[in-house]
């Protein structure tokens, strides 16, 4: 790929991030000009999407992480909030095409790009390491718990309350 290829492909996603932000309608928009030449189907379209929204997320939970260090599943939560905030369109596309793949090929691709943010989401919350078996599930309670709280409705509580860092060091003191 020649740097006007990706200089123009990174025009092109920046114009295709803008259209679905304004349709919200989750749909790739393979209508405009340019796309299907520079992404060739909706399946590379997609996957450039959700390196976005990974790439948003990622970065969103650290900033996250480092204000708030001692509650990680608030942070998990607001952090993935704030990016489903910035990048609307785009979670609207991701979720469609994770509910409706256009084919088998689409279908696994979502799978794994899911289960892959899952796991990130469990073990940046401290819940569980990349290779347990669990982090996935962990991670996909973790994005409920935010789809919810980023609707304005109460959080599932999927923990019991960890004593804070007062009462810890206090219980500490005590004994």
């Amino acid at each position: 790929m020649t740097w006007t290829t990706f200089h123009n492909r990174g025009e092109l996603l920046r114009l295709v991030t803008t259209t679905v932000d304004a349709r919200r309608d989750g749909i790739l928009p393979m209508d405009l000009e340019g796309v299907a030449d520079s992404f060739g189907d909706e399946l590379t379209l997609l996957a450039a999407l959700q390196l976005k929204w990974h790439t948003r997320l990622a970065g969103a939970i650290e900033r996250a992480l480092a204000d708030q260090p001692m509650d990680l599943d608030d942070a998990i939560e607001r952090a993935w909030g704030e990016t489903a905030d910035r990048l609307p369109g785009i979670r609207l596309v991701l979720d469609h095409y994770r509910a409706e793949p256009l084919d088998d090929a689409m279908a696994t691709a979502m799978t794994k790009a899911t289960g892959k943010e899952h796991v990130m989401l469990a073990v940046m919350a401290g819940r569980s390491s990349v290779g347990d078996p669990t982090s996935a599930s962990v991670g996909a309670c973790l994005e409920e718990a935010a789809r919810l709280r980023h609707r304005g409705a109460p959080a599932v509580v999927l923990h019991p309350a960890r004593p804070s860092l007062l009462e810890r060091l206090k219980a500490v003191v005590a004994a």
